[in-house]
């Protein structure tokens, strides 16, 4: 008996071990790649893969296979409709600007998950500034309640956040639905809107907004009948740009464990036209810690490990990085050249 606990010690030790090792490796391409491409086992027999622009990073061939594994996730989601926009689209514009998360089966391969986020260009204060946007989030019904919320929803931005330089930096979703728009309240920092008392709307939240609004209506799918009001973030009749099929009713969309965020959805959205709300905020310190501490498994050692990290950064390391790194932007600093051009497209693009 005393050897077989022996040799159970000794596996899961071994188990750990390649854990922290593959989560290493993970981390070490993030960090080297210039655009990227990481697969890595979240769950036990899942695999997840981040690709980033594959618009321009992927072959034909390889594009075409994601971009069909997406629509087959949409097809179990959603199987009396068809998404248009977007990803769906398999055009390499919409594609060059998106980031995917892929969850696929392990052993088959069969995709079951995935989120696809967009790299919005935007102006704040007079100067070029980008906000990433959470994007659409599609579960096939069969795994949900596996805990695939914490890889769909902020691996992703986790990731972008640590390769560039764990600078702030501004992310939007817009939703319907009172889990995810708690979600974005409590994993992100000065969200607006929030049914948080402290929530305040910025003069930098409304220049965001406005600008989203007026450019990048094409990247959630809102047609441009559709209004927003600029007092309370929200998108009004909002169904009408290529998302039609993901339209809700109250009763339907998914609820938040804190109360306050249904009421607030319920209360600010008209579910029968169609309203959404424009949820404006930034990855930083503070929300890292956060989703390491809240969202990711605590039994998984990677995300203690990175939890510690994130917090010797934010005491030790981080005013020296911002300080001594040149090549970019920060607060009133301005990087001593120009930022470098974005990468040519692949050149099977048509």
């Amino acid at each position: 008996m005393a050897t077989l606990r022996q040799f159970d010690r000794r596996g899961r030790l071994r188990s750990g071990y390649d854990r922290l090792r593959g989560m290493g490796a993970f981390w070490l391409r993030a960090l080297s790649q210039p655009a990227i491409d990481l697969t890595l086992r979240t769950h036990a027999g899942m695999q997840t893969r981040i690709v980033e622009s594959p618009g321009l990073s992927l072959p034909q061939e390889e594009l075409a296979r994601l971009v069909a594994q997406l629509r087959a996730v949409a097809a179990k989601t959603l199987p009396q409709d068809e998404l248009t926009y977007g990803v769906f689209s398999g055009e390499r514009e919409p594609l060059a600007r998106a980031i995917v998360t892929l969850i696929c089966d392990e052993t088959t391969g069969q995709p079951i998950a995935f989120n696809a986020l967009a790299v919005m260009d935007v102006t704040l204060d007079g100067a070029p500034a980008e906000v990433t946007h959470l994007g659409l989030v599609m579960v096939d019904p069969q795994v949900r309640g596996q805990g695939l919320s914490w890889v769909l929803y902020g691996l992703t931005a986790l990731v972008l956040f640590v390769r560039d330089g764990l600078r702030p930096k501004w992310m939007s979703s817009v939703t319907q639905v009172p889990a995810v728009a708690g979600m974005v309240g409590e994993t992100f920092s000065d969200v607006f809107p929030s049914p948080d008392p402290a929530a305040r709307r910025s003069f930098a939240h409304l220049q965001l907004g406005r600008d989203i609004i007026r450019r990048h209506r094409q990247v959630f799918g809102v047609g441009p009948e559709a209004g927003f009001d600029e007092a309370r973030f929200v998108i009004t009749n909002a169904y009408t740009g290529g998302s039609d099929a993901l339209k809700k009713t109250f009763a339907d969309a998914p609820k938040h464990r804190d109360e306050r965020y249904n009421a607030f959805c319920a209360r600010e959205l008209d579910y029968d036209r169609g309203d959404d709300l424009l949820q404006i905020g930034r990855i930083d310190l503070g929300g890292a810690r956060r989703y390491l501490l809240s969202e990711v498994p605590r039994r998984s050692l990677p995300g203690l490990l990175a939890a510690g990290v994130v917090l010797g950064l934010q005491r030790l390391l981080l005013p020296l990085m911002h300080w001594l790194d040149d090549t970019r932007p920060f607060g009133a600093l301005r990087p001593r050249q120009p930022p470098r051009e974005s990468p040519a497209p692949h050149p099977e693009a048509p």
